[in-house]
């Protein structure tokens, strides 16, 4: 019989495959407050993260599989992946760079989505270092990978803090100039994996700005106000609370699918990003980064058709994304904060959601 892992009920033999040539696993991190985290290396996805509840009850607060199979094979390909080497889109997957013109993988409609067929999110990412709260984690991309130019070396560092954090720190170099945008997608439900709807939960968000964006999520290019719109979470509004409206950009959605443009006194700085909070649980969610921008995306194009774990269904808007990143297709966009590596550079980011509790 397989042994269970940690808190979250989850197999250990369930995540052991090889892939690609590559070996899988199931990897615990543990706080001295007794928070778990489970992350497979697979994709470097965020498998399970129990967080205590108002009564300091474990919860699961992220969706996600019960085996590695079942991520082959998910309608979700990025449940707790980290997205590269281009998180969100790139328009008509084309993109030009030192002169010469690189063509992409178009993967979402006309465009090129996450790193296009086979991104960061469905390679397997070499173990480096194991302690009992962190992992470290290394992809080689090679050169010419889904289109990509340069050999782009990345280390991942996932941290379970003793203050409830998971920190999230990137590092890459590239031998040849590229482009990346890095990020991490985590399906969060704060009421626990499963529960039906985040549209109850409480959402702030320190942005004064968003993009919109066409009917295929390219932005157009100028940010606008969020100022009377639905848009406008700089005061708390739970997600439900408008995002049916009768608006344009939630229409294109199906609900709210925008990149926010976070309020920074500078490009490189680690600010509060904003909190999400589901009353029932009492756990809110802090973050912060060093981004310019986050994505935020409520589920809006789940099915719910097939079972997730433990047997949870996940129907649309049973989660909400908040990925930290620059800005979609900002390679096409020179007035956007800039995406490009170049082999004299070293990008780094750091991207932290912490979990407090509310009466």
């Amino acid at each position: 019989m397989s042994k269970l892992y940690g808190k979250s009920g989850l197999l250990v033999d369930a995540f052991k495959k090889t892939v690609d040539g590559r070996q899988t696993g199931l990897y615990t991190l543990t706080n001295r407050n007794g928070s778990e985290l489970a992350v497979t290396n697979y994709g470097a996805k965020i498998v399970s993260l129990m967080a205590p509840d108002r009564n300091g009850i474990l919860i699961d607060v992220v969706l996600g599989h019960n085996t590695i199979d079942e991520y082959l094979v998910s309608e979700e390909a990025y449940f707790g992946a980290v997205c590269g080497r281009t998180a969100n889109r790139i328009a008509n997957g084309r993109f030009t760079l030192e002169g010469k013109e690189y063509r992409l993988a178009v993967n979402n409609g006309p465009n090129s989505l996450h790193g296009g067929i086979k991104g960061f999110n469905a390679v397997v990412w070499e173990v480096k270092n194991l302690t009992g709260n962190s992992i470290e984690l290394f992809y080689l991309s090679a050169d010419g990978e889904e289109g990509f130019p340069g050999n782009l070396s990345v280390t991942l560092t996932y941290t379970l803090t003793d203050d409830n954090a998971l920190d999230i720190q990137y590092k890459a170099v590239t031998d040849k100039t590229t482009i990346l945008n890095l990020t991490n997608h985590s399906y969060f439900n704060l009421s626990g994996q499963g529960d039906p709807s985040i549209g109850d939960h409480l959402l702030m968000l320190n942005a004064d700005s968003y993009l919109p964006t066409d009917d295929t999520a390219i932005p157009y290019g100028e940010a606008e106000p969020v100022k009377g719109t639905p848009f406008d979470f700089t005061e708390p509004h739970t997600i439900g609370e408008r995002i049916d409206d009768d608006f344009e950009q939630l229409h294109f959605g199906k609900g709210y699918d925008h990149n926010y443009l976070l309020n920074k006194d500078t490009a490189s700085g680690y600010v509060y990003a904003g909190y999400c909070l589901s009353r029932k649980t009492g756990i809110k969610m802090e973050i912060y980064t060093t981004e310019p921008g986050m994505q935020v995306y409520t589920g809006n194009w789940m099915t719910g058709n097939f079972p997730g774990k433990h047997g949870k269904h996940y129907p649309a808007r049973s989660a909400v994304c908040f990925e930290t990143q620059h800005y979609p297709d900002s390679i096409n966009k020179p007035a956007y904060p800039s995406v490009i590596l170049r082999p004299d550079d070293t990008f780094e980011s750091r991207t932290t959601y912490r979990f407090l509790t509310e009466a």
